[in-house]
């Protein structure tokens, strides 16, 4: 795993932790302060991680690492990409030297939301043309042609999943993302939550436990799948299926706190930069996604405990 420590790291391996077939391998944290480091790291850990490959085992990188939004800068995105085709170089390298590429999967976590932003008709399935309007989800895009390309020239299969509005315990709020997070802060601190889109946008939550145990479904899919097929790539939407407008959800904070949502509405450049509908389907291993899921009231409630909790013990607000 190689960003554990975020929301979808950490949910990950709270889905992983007593799957039957899979074993989490604790791989150290990867060192992003220079790239010889991250090179050197990323080979030692994937070497750790092939060498405990038995005869009949299969092996899995998931990312779940970055600290891009959509308002990021495009050299910060040029150098994420940058460092995610390093660490895809270097696994390929050690898989194929070491001859084990043919079983192993990897997992990348794409946006739905910055690559549908500017499409037309929706709900978008895979199937639609991505249509990215601002920088960030060009460079999603551009990660996703990076991984295929790794697939291809390695014969390890893909998993890029195209996530819906991800939210849940362990946000991190000192990004400019995760509404709810931010709207369940703002319920429990003097500081209101600053909201620059219309009110009737519309968006798909996805509770973050939900979303782990379908990448891990997915995963094993793909891990099926694959044996036939070297380098196999799946793209998929991971979405709860379920759109609600931003005046859906602050009726939900209403309801919860009885009292009305700390909120202040205003404008912003950046609002240009969001769509007004991003409703979400799935054309891909639809099978997958007829499950029961945590209900929107349910996983913003636990989004508030878990920030009241962290309110209370110094350092723990903004986690890394």
């Amino acid at each position: 795993m190689i960003g554990a420590r975020g929301l979808l790291g950490s949910a990950l391996r709270r889905a992983i932790d007593g799957r039957r077939g899979w074993t989490d391998a604790g791989a150290a944290p990867l060192p992003w302060h220079d790239d010889a480091s991250l090179v050197s790291a990323a080979r030692d850990s994937t070497h750790d991680l092939l060498d405990r490959v038995g005869e009949n085992d299969h092996w899995t990188i998931i990312w779940a690492a970055g600290a891009s939004v959509t308002a990021s800068s495009p050299e910060s995105l040029a150098s994420e990409r940058h460092q995610l085709e390093l660490v895809l170089a270097t696994i390929a390298a050690v898989a194929n030297d070491l001859g084990l590429a043919g079983r192993g999967t990897f997992f990348y976590p794409s946006s739905a939301g910055g690559i549908y932003a500017g499409s037309e008709h929706p709900p978008f399935t895979e199937s639609t043309v991505p249509a990215p309007i601002a920088p960030y989800g060009w460079y999603k895009l551009s990660c996703e042609a990076s991984t295929a390309a790794f697939a291809e020239s390695s014969g390890v299969a893909v998993l890029n999943g195209r996530i819906a509005n991800l939210f849940g315990p362990g946000q991190r709020l000192d990004k400019m993302q995760g509404l709810i997070s931010h709207l369940a802060l703002a319920q429990l601190s003097p500081q209101p939550a600053s909201i620059f889109v219309s009110l009737d946008t519309l968006r798909d939550y996805i509770y973050v436990d939900d979303c782990a145990a379908l990448i891990l479904d997915a995963l094993d899919r793909l891990r099926i799948e694959s044996a036939e097929r070297r380098g196999l790539v799946i793209t998929k939407n991971l979405a709860s299926g379920r759109a609600v407008t931003i005046a859906d959800l602050l009726g939900y904070f209403r309801l919860l706190s009885k009292g009305h949502p700390h909120v202040m509405l205003g404008n912003s450049p950046a609002s240009s930069l969001q769509a007004r509908d991003l409703r979400l389907g799935s054309e891909v291993w639809p099978d997958l996604d007829r499950r029961d899921l945590t209900p929107l009231p349910v996983g913003i409630h636990a989004t508030i405990d878990d920030i009241r909790f962290r309110l209370q013990e110094p350092g723990r607000v903004s986690p890394r």
